[in-house]
């Protein structure tokens, strides 16, 4: 991903340290982080029976997920330090059944400006086939208001 700016090395670390041992929910799903720069993020979620509705295919929140925490890793590093960002909305076509191995949530922000920001996220599965295809919108705060 030579279009996008590297973080800086302690905040790539401490991101993926933060994610690993800060994020129950991530660890719930087995949500994994794979890569991160300024605008652009890609997250992993490997298959599990615990993700999947009666007939046997994963949920579509399941996927979503990941697609949504992809995004969010793609923005953390282009927001000041005294911000924090809230998904507000996102649309999200689900192409594919996910029914084993893994997907992978690829985040590219298209958008960012002082209150919104836009992302454009792709979902493969581990053959690179289109699983699904979304576009998030999130509202960018000073984090006092979640202190």
């Amino acid at each position: 991903m030579a279009d996008y700016e590297e973080l800086a090395p302690e905040l790539k670390e401490l991101i993926f340290e933060t994610m690993k041992t800060h994020s129950p929910y991530w660890k719930l799903l087995g949500i994994e982080l794979v890569d991160v720069k300024k605008g652009w993020a890609k997250v992993r979620l490997p298959f599990d029976k615990k993700l999947v509705h009666p007939l046997g295919i994963a949920h579509g929140g399941a996927i979503f997920s990941p697609a949504d925490s992809a995004v969010a890793m793609a923005l953390i590093g282009m927001v000041e330090k005294d911000e924090t960002f809230l998904t507000i909305e996102m649309k999200i076509n689900y192409l594919a059944p996910f029914t084993n191995g893994e997907i992978i949530a690829e985040a590219r922000i298209i958008h960012k400006g002082r209150n919104t920001a836009l992302g454009d996220i792709t979902v493969k599965n581990g053959n690179g086939e289109l699983v699904a295809k979304a576009l998030a919108t999130y509202m960018i705060v000073p984090k006092k208001e979640f202190s």
